[in-house]
């Protein structure tokens, strides 16, 4: 079967569940590109859950080969999910800087010390238990399950969404999950998932640079919001500014940043509730 976009629009919503041949074709299609342009990727060589979930926690709104470097050096850092529990919060997120979305560091090390705590340090296996994993949502937990422990999960992300619009909803707009959800599952290999999502991954991201990007004719598609001069990015100096300057004040990072007084005092107020903060003396300090 000569696969095209035009031959699978709209097939499952009009006739019902894809046709076998539909559903042989089409992988073989994603496989054959994946065997001939693999992307190699360091967390792709490993079961270890501990280091798949680091790559996932990573990947999240970053680029591949900006996680590349950092993965190496935070495994380095935190070999073990013992290790990772028992660091200080400080040097946790002084390994992660230059990824940014520093809650993600956050929620990663509470992920160890709940593991440690919770499951005496046994890398939860089932959906439900890594789901109640701080930062832990649907899809995170199902391609912890899937790539780690060999699961047959049904899971979408932005790569994986990109193919199906590209190839089952040609020339539609705002498609939303619950339309794709059904074809994931249909076309899903269940005897080699891992291989499976990974080819799907790579084609998605063949196709974003082949086209313009089809991910953007999904319902729950949205631009990155710009980092320059945004209140992320001032969330992100006063991060690095309290790490060089355990204990400065609101006033004195107001000043340091030449920032409005009333901005950093929110957000200490918000990093403080979120986890990120304590109080130091007259200022504030990394908590932990």
């Amino acid at each position: 079967m000569n696969l095209t976009p035009e031959h699978l629009t709209n097939h499952y919503c009009e006739t019902g569940p894809l046709a076998p041949a539909t559903v042989t074709a089409f992988r073989k299609l994603v496989l054959a590109h994946h065997r001939a342009n693999p992307r190699p990727m360091p967390w792709r060589e490993t079961r270890d859950p501990y280091c798949i979930l680091i790559s996932e926690i990573m990947l999240q709104q970053t680029q591949v080969e900006r996680v590349k470097a950092k993965y190496a050096e935070f495994l380095a850092a935190f070999p073990t999910l013992a290790d990772l529990a028992a660091a200080p919060l400080p040097e946790v997120l002084r390994v992660w800087q230059g990824l940014g979305y520093n809650r993600r560091a956050l929620a990663l090390k509470r992920c160890a010390e709940e593991i440690v705590e919770r499951f005496a340090g046994n890398f939860p296996t089932t959906i439900e238990a890594l789901e109640s994993l701080p930062g832990i949502g649907p899809y995170t937990a199902r391609a912890v399950a899937t790539f780690a422990f060999g699961a047959v999960e049904a899971f979408i992300e932005t790569n994986i969404r990109t193919v199906f619009i590209h190839f089952f909803f040609h020339g539609r707009d705002k498609v939303g999950d619950r339309e794709i959800m059904p074809l994931v599952g249909a076309t899903l290999d269940r005897a080699d998932p891992r291989t499976w999502y990974y080819g799907l991954m790579d084609y998605g991201a063949l196709l974003k640079q082949s086209y313009p990007n089809p991910g953007r004719r999904s319902a729950h598609h949205t631009r990155q919001s710009r980092f320059e001069g945004s209140n992320r990015q001032l969330r992100s100096r006063m991060l690095r500014a309290v790490m060089a300057h355990p204990g400065i004040t609101a006033e004195g990072l107001a000043e340091l940043l030449g920032a409005e007084a009333e901005a950093v005092q929110s957000n200490l107020e918000t990093m403080k509730r979120e986890g990120f903060l304590c109080k130091q003396g007259k200022g504030m300090g990394i908590r932990g």
